[in-house]
Formats: C-alpha cells, sequence, structure tokens
C-alpha cells in the first residue's frame, strides 16, 4: 500500500511548484528549511491521498516520517490526523506517542501546524502536559513550535492556561517563527476573552518581540492597537531599554485600554 502512494506522488510531482514551495518554506543554506526537498504537490492533492491511503500502519508511517521529502511528512501527519480521532483511548495513546517521539522531524512550520493542535493538542487535555514544557525550552525549533501550537487545541476547549504559560517561557525566542506562533495564539485567547489577553499583554508588551506584539493585537480596534505598538517602543535612551513611565502616562491618557 506504501509503495502504491509513494508512486502516485512522484505522478503527481510538478518541478514548477516544487521550486516556488523551496522559496516559500526558506529551504536556503543556513534557513530554517534547509535541505528540505519538494515534489510540489498541492495541498488538496495531499488531502485526497490522505484520505485515499488513511489506513497506513505506523510502520509504515514512520518511513514518510523519516524521509527528506516535504510531501511524504507531510502526508504522515495528514494520515495521523485521519486516525486519531476514530482511534480508541489506547491507540489515541499509541498515535500521541509517535508524535512526540517523532517531533524533531516534524520541521516545518506547516507540518507542525496541521497537526499539534489536533493530536497532542487534544490527548493531552486532560493529561499530564510536562513534555509541552520541556519542549518550550529546548534548543529546537519545532519542539518549542510543537509546544505551543499544541495548546491550540486547548484554548479551543476554554483552557487558557498553558498557552499563556508556554507563551511566557517563550518570550525571549529568538526565532521568527516563535515569535509568530506565540502572537497568533495570544490572538487567539483575546478573540475569546480579550480581558485575559490583555492581562497577559500589558505584563509583557514593552518585553515581547515585535513580531509577536503585532500579531496578538491584530485583531484590536485602531486606537488600542496603536497604544500598545507607540509605548512598547524601546526608549534608546533610556537603560534598561524601555519606554521610560512619563511617556506610557502621557500615552495612557490619550487611550482608554
Amino acid at each position: 500500500m506504501l509503495e502504491n502512494l509513494l508512486q502516485e506522488i512522484k505522478k503527481l510531482a510538478d518541478p514548477a511548484k516544487a521550486k516556488d514551495h523551496l522559496r516559500y518554506h526558506k529551504n536556503g543554506k543556513g534557513e530554517y528549511g534547509e535541505g528540505d526537498r519538494f515534489f510540489g504537490l498541492t495541498l488538496p492533492e495531499q488531502r485526497a491521498l490522505s484520505r485515499k491511503y488513511r489506513n497506513l500502519t505506523l510502520r509504515e508511517l514512520q518511513k514518510l516520517i523519516n524521509s527528506p521529502w516535504h510531501e511524504h511528512r507531510s502526508l504522515a501527519l495528514m494520515i495521523l490526523t485521519l486516525q486519531y480521532p476514530k482511534a480508541d483511548e489506547n491507540g489515541k495513546k499509541l498515535i500521541c506517542d509517535f508524535y512526540l517521539e517523532n517531533a524533531k522531524r516534524i520541521n516545518n512550520w506547516d507540518l507542525v501546524d496541521i497537526s499539534a493542535p489536533k493530536i497532542p493538542g487534544d490527548y493531552l487535555f486532560d493529561k499530564d502536559k510536562s513534555i509541552l514544557y520541556k519542549f518550550a525550552k529546548s534548543n529546537n525549533l519545532w519542539e518549542k513550535r510543537i509546544s505551543i501550537m499544541s495548546t491550540f487545541g486547548f484554548l479551543r476547549r476554554g483552557k487558557y492556561e498553558d498557552t499563556l504559560a508556554i507563551a511566557e517561557i517563550l518570550l525571549h525566542d529568538k526565532h521568527d517563527l516563535i515569535h509568530k506562533a506565540v502572537g497568533w495564539m495570544l490572538r487567539e485567547i483575546g478573540k475569546r476573552d480579550q480581558a485575559i489577553e490583555e492581562k497577559f499583554l500589558i505584563k509583557y508588551y514593552k518585553i515581547m518581540p515585535r513580531t509577536m506584539l503585532r500579531y496578538a493585537i491584530e485583531k484590536f480596534e485602531e486606537k488600542k492597537r496603536r497604544w500598545y505598538l507607540e509605548s512598547s517602543r524601546y526608549d534608546k535612551n533610556s537603560k534598561n531599554k524601555i519606554l521610560d513611565s512619563k511617556k506610557v502616562q502621557n500615552l495612557k491618557s490619550k487611550i482608554i485600554i
């Protein structure tokens, strides 16, 4: 069955699209996707294949996860997300354990985002989440992104504590992909309960990376968004490089948070 899937992937390969994917997923030397290879399949093509081959075994999926080809890994994850909701409790544990054991092979932002909220983000909802906190403190970019993106599954069900706690751990991370993911998850909290998001922002908006802040406040009304952006600018003459209190108070007087 696996061989049939591999043959179908080759038949659908599109070299022109593959080149576009290389640029989009930062495949250049020193970039986060360095060494990744693409066939050039579209997402609809991959989804169709994942449905057709949804009964592949974990042993077969392991071969796909280990592949240098992006679409192989992507299809393995899509298939896991189809198998997971239909599995019993033992099956779900097996799939989640398999996923977490292969975290370093889930090594691009799209691979993380299509799978982390649906697998660990579901299975760990009412279980020990220490693995996510371990991942948040990892030196591996993809484990860190998995840690925050898994909490999307929690916050969709009204549980925000882990999103906020992991966001706090990742607050000083240097990578743009982490800034975007954390800001996105904060924004998702705000869509459900803006007061909770703003309580976090008021505590950290001066020190969080600019991209993270922009993503977090994207849905705020214009005046409030401007307040956060203006009052979070670094004061170049300040020893602590945060806006001095007089300027903050002046900005606060112009807008009600």
